[in-house]
């Protein structure tokens, strides 16, 4: 008697559990909105807009310190621009294919006359970069990086 009570209580235990679940799942889940960071309705506005060539620089300094002082990658989303902050955003276009991709200024360069950013392999290969080696883009200025006043706080 004792053993069947207990198998009846544990069956109704895992009935209610079952019905929980399912509750959550396909009631409950469907109609919670996730943040509006996460789906937003406009596209982000960059904050100037031009355009210039881009060449791309790989394997071959893989892991020597860019200018910013972190190492580089070849298979980071990265660019070299001679004058924007470190840490800027921007997002580089290909107006031929439409392809775009976000890049981190981490680097100084490039150094040849006519050229206006120099990215990583990984970026010139997601833009159909790397067999023309230069390429006309545009360029947009998403977000510049926090400065920090004297004080330590953001501006």
């Amino acid at each position: 008697m004792l053993r069947a009570e207990h198998t009846f209580r544990q069956t109704l235990f895992m009935t209610w559990a079952a019905i929980r679940w399912l509750a959550l799942m396909f009631v409950i889940a469907p109609v919670v909105e996730a943040p509006l960071v996460a789906h937003s309705s406009e596209p982000v506005r960059p904050i100037k807009v031009w355009m210039g060539n881009a060449s791309w620089y790989g394997p071959r300094f893989d892991g020597r310190k860019t200018a910013n002082g972190e190492r580089y990658d070849c298979e980071a989303l990265t660019a070299a621009h001679p004058t924007l902050p470190f840490g800027s955003l921007i997002r580089i276009v290909d107006p031929h294919s439409r392809r775009y991709q976000l890049v981190r200024i981490n680097d100084r360069g490039p150094y040849l006359e006519g050229r206006e950013i120099d990215v990583s392999l990984r970026v010139a290969r997601n833009l159909g970069l790397v067999s023309r080696g230069v390429a006309r883009v545009r360029l947009e200025l998403i977000a510049l990086p926090e400065t920090r006043d004297p004080e330590g706080s953001s501006r």
